[in-house]
């Protein structure tokens, strides 16, 4: 199926367009702390905390592993001008609980969709940054009513080297293993059930092949960058294997673009999400 697609290639003349580290970021820290626009309500076994923005179709925005809904908010300020913008906080991050179950990225998906249902929502556009893209993934393979347009910028399928540079793996593992050294030792001083399993969460999980991604059934722009923490080939297995993908990788930047290059992010996610699939018209 990968035949059927088309590759956006984002050109080297970001300073030209106005696209790069502009002034104009968002000043406003009231994102994932916010009375007027937060609310939690129960999915499975605890509460998922998440707050609402914005008029329109619905858009569900997914944060990283070690983030919260306030990392996300240069895209919560731009999508909530166009977009009734659902952020989240991931169980076990921000306020929502952690819950008695160890974190899979499986139990985060089904998080968001039920708290989809729960608001009343049939489906969303989403989009997921880092570990909020596995997720993003993962709902249009789980639950592909729920999902109208992904776009994921950074995520990974497996935990491996097939996906991941040895200077990102080695440090997770270390990480993990303090927190459960901590543990033991009862210490107080951090939250390390939470750093423990969202660290155990990145060192094995997730494990998706090129079947599970091919059952993903609606548009995905699969965006990454260049110096980003993940591989490129990895990003590019993950374009092929999605039957109606789109491709963008940005130039000279980092797993940081969404925080560090947030108009040139957004502007492209939203272009995306405003257009009709093409990826045949090509061929």
């Amino acid at each position: 199926m990968h035949f059927y697609k088309t590759v956006l290639l984002i050109q080297c003349f970001i300073t030209f367009l106005g696209l790069g580290n502009l002034p104009g970021q968002v000043t406003d820290t009231h994102y994932g702390n916010n009375p007027e626009a937060g609310s939690s309500l129960k999915v499975g076994n605890v509460k998922i905390y998440y707050e609402s923005y914005g008029k329109g179709e619905p858009l569900v925005i997914l944060h990283g592993n070690g983030n919260s809904i306030k990392d996300m908010s240069h895209q919560i300020s731009f999508f909530s001008k166009d977009y009734h913008v659902i952020a989240i906080d991931s169980r076990g991050r921000g306020k929502s609980e952690l819950g008695p179950d160890s974190l899979t990225y499986d139990i985060l998906a089904d998080d968001v969709a039920g708290l989809l249902t729960k608001i009343g929502l049939d489906s969303a556009y989403v989009i997921g940054y880092s570990d909020g893209g596995i997720i993003a993934l993962i709902m249009g393979i789980k639950h592909p009513k729920s999902v109208k347009k992904i776009a994921v910028y950074g995520a990974n399928v497996t935990p491996d080297t097939n996906a991941l540079y040895p200077g990102f793996i080695e440090p997770t593992k270390r990480k993990r293993i303090q927190a459960e050294q901590m543990l033991a030792k009862k210490d107080t001083t951090k939250n390390w059930k939470v750093i423990q399993q969202r660290y155990r969460m990145v060192e094995f999980q997730p494990r998706l092949s090129s079947a599970d991604l091919g059952r993903i059934k609606v548009p995905v722009l699969v965006l990454s960058a260049d110096r980003d923490i993940i591989k490129l080939e990895h990003t590019l297995f993950i374009y092929k294997s999605i039957p109606y993908a789109n491709l963008c990788i940005f130039p000279d930047a980092t797993h940081r673009v969404p925080r560090e290059q947030p108009e040139l992010f957004n502007t492209t996610v939203g272009k995306y999400f405003r257009q009709p699939f093409r990826g045949e018209d090509i061929r």
